[in-house]
C-alpha cells in the first residue's frame, strides 16, 4: 500500500459512522461484469459531506482514488487496484417538488424512473433499465430508445477538488454530446442532478416503461454479466451489424464471449478475466478495421 493510501486510510477510519471502510475489497462484487481484483481501499460514504470530505482527503494525501457508481461500464483489471475506491452507493436519495426530480449520484436511474411514474411525471421513460447511476448517466449523456439525459437534466450539482467547493451546472454548462460532457474533462464529481418533467398518467408511463423493459429483455443478454455496450456507435454504421456481419457472433477468448443475442456485448461466461475481456475487444477492433476501414472507440473504463 502506497503512502498516501496509508495516510487516506488512517483518516477515514478515525472519520466516524459516516464512512464505511474496507479493505483488500474485490472490485468482481462491485461492477456489472464480476470482473476485477482488490482495491487497497474501499470507501462507502454514507452522506455527501463524507463523500466530499474523502474526496478532498484523497486529493490531500496524493491518494489514487477512482469514483465508483453503479458499476455498470467498468472493468477492473485482475491484479486489483493499488488506490481507493470510493462508492457513490449509499448516495441514493430521490426527492421531487412538482416536476422537478432530484437525485443523488448514487441512485439507480431504474429507481429514479420507478419515483417518477409514481409521482406521475413523464420524461425519463427512455432511461428505465438503464443499468447505471445518475452519476454515471449525468456524465455521460446516457441515453436508449429515443431519449438522452440532456432533454429532461435541468442541473448538476457537483464537487470542485480543485476548488474544495460545491458547484452547480446549468444544461447548458455540460457541453452536451453523443455519450460525452464536461465532466470527462474536468475534476469535477456529480453529487446529484435535477430533472425537470412534464406531468403524465401513471398508467401510460408504466405501460412504456414495460415496454422498453420487454424490449430489453429480448434483445439484450441480460442474463449473462456484462458492461452493456462495449463501443460507441460510430457515425454512420450499427457496431452490433458489423461485429455479426464479421461473423464474430459467439467468438469466446477465455472466459469472455461476444454475446450470441447481441454482436454489440462482450458477456463474461463465468470465469473470464479482464485480460480475457480487453484480448476480445482489441480483436473485435481489428476485424472491423479490417472489414470496414472503422474504427472502433471502446466505452468500457479499465481501471487498474
Amino acid at each position: 500500500m502506497n503512502n498516501g493510501i496509508g495516510k487516506l486510510k488512517e483518516w477515514a477510519e478515525a472519520y466516524g459512522e459516516d464512512l464505511c471502510v474496507l479493505s483488500g475489497e474485490p472490485m468482481s462484487r462491485h461492477t456489472s461484469f464480476r470482473i476485477g481484483g482488490p482495491a487497497a481501499l474501499f470507501l462507502i460514504p454514507q452522506t455527501q459531506e463524507a463523500f466530499c470530505a474523502a474526496i478532498r482527503q484523497a486529493h490531500e494525501t496524493e491518494a489514487r482514488f477512482f469514483v465508483l457508481g453503479n458499476g455498470s461500464n467498468v472493468l477492473f483489471d485482475d491484479a486489483g487496484f493499488d488506490g481507493a475506491v470510493i462508492a457513490t452507493s449509499a448516495l441514493d436519495g430521490i426527492t421531487f417538488d412538482g416536476e422537478l426530480l432530484t437525485a443523488e449520484a448514487g441512485a439507480s436511474l431504474s429507481a429514479v424512473c420507478k419515483t417518477a411514474r409514481d409521482a406521475s411525471i413523464a420524461g425519463l421513460e427512455f432511461a428505465y433499465g438503464i443499468p447505471g447511476s445518475v452519476g454515471g448517466a449525468v456524465v455521460m449523456n446516457a441515453g436508449a430508445y429515443g431519449g438522452e439525459i440532456k432533454d429532461v437534466l435541468a442541473e448538476s450539482v457537483a464537487f470542485d477538488p480543485a476548488l474544495g467547493e460545491i458547484v452547480r451546472l446549468s444544461l447548458d454548462e455540460h457541453a452536451y454530446g453523443y455519450r460525452d460532457s464536461i465532466y470527462k474533462h474536468t475534476e469535477r464529481i456529480v453529487l446529484a442532478a435535477s430533472f425537470r418533467l412534464v406531468p403524465g398518467d401513471r398508467g401510460e408511463i408504466g405501460a412504456k416503461m414495460n415496454d422498453i423493459a420487454g424490449r430489453r429483455v429480448a434483445k439484450q443478454p441480460l442474463e449473462y454479466p456484462s458492461a452493456g455496450s462495449v463501443f460507441k456507435r460510430p457515425e454512420g454504421h450499427f457496431v452490433g451489424q458489423m461485429v455479426e456481419e464479421s461473423d464474430l457472433k459467439g467468438y469466446r477468448i477465455g472466459g469472455a464471449e461476444v454475446s450470441e443475442k447481441h454482436a454489440g456485448f462482450i458477456v463474461n461466461r463465468g470465469s473470464a478475466t479482464s485480460r480475457d475481456v480487453l484480448a476480445l475487444v482489441e480483436h473485435i477492433r481489428d476485424v472491423v478495421r479490417k472489414n470496414y476501414a472503422v474504427e472502433l472507440e471502446c466505452e468500457i473504463i479499465h481501471v487498474k
